[in-house]
Formats: structure tokens, sequence, C-alpha cells
């Protein structure tokens, strides 16, 4: 339950964040579902992995080599699913940035005891 709500949320803060940034498309609400899910699973397989290659860099730039790796896996989420697009790396790391911060004001108001 507590997965299905956390994905439901993410897809509200990913629809309301393609209406409010220019960069970002997303189709439907349906779309939106389909794109957390994807990010769920993207993040879950091929971040640990990049975080793994990329850990030099990383603690040079003090992990703010990290936005790069959310920007790629946006990126990576808009050419694999065809409703959802992000126009370039700048919208995605501003989409990164501020779907952390809305997802983390989503969950903060449906918070479980």
């Amino acid at each position: 339950m507590k997965l299905i709500l956390n994905l439901l949320l993410t897809a509200v803060a990913v629809f309301v964040l393609a209406h409010v940034l220019s960069g970002v498309t997303v189709d439907s609400y349906v779309t939106a579902i389909i794109v957390s899910v994807i990010l769920a699973v993207l993040n879950f397989f091929i971040k640990p992995i990049l975080v793994i290659f990329t850990l030099p860099i990383t603690i040079l730039t003090l992990g703010l080599f990290l936005l790069i790796i959310n920007a790629v896996i946006i990126l990576l989420a808009s050419n694999l699913i065809d409703g959802f697009s992000v126009s370039s790396i700048w919208t995605a790391i501003l989409f990164s940035i501020l779907l952390s911060i809305l997802e983390s004001l989503l969950h903060s108001f449906v918070k479980e005891d």
C-alpha cells in the first residue's frame, strides 16, 4: 500500500511539474504514473551502478555530480516513454531538484504514524 501511495504521489509531482516547467511535457495522468514507475525502476537498478562508477568525480565535486546522475536518469526515462519528454540536461536538472522538493512536501502531508 505504501509503495502505491509513493508512486501516486510521484505521479502527481511529475504531472504538476510538467505544467510548471516549459521544457517538460507529459501527455496524460496515466503517462505520469508510468513515468513514476519507470523512474522508480531506474533509480533502483541503474542509479547505484552509475553512482559506483562515478564515485571519484562525485567525491571531487562534494556530491554535486549526483544532480547530473539524476538528470541522466530522467533523460533516460524520457527516451523510454513516448508521452514524456524533457528538452535538455538543464531542464532535467531543474526537474530533478523540483521533483525532490515537491515529493518531500507531498509526503509530509500524508505522513503515516
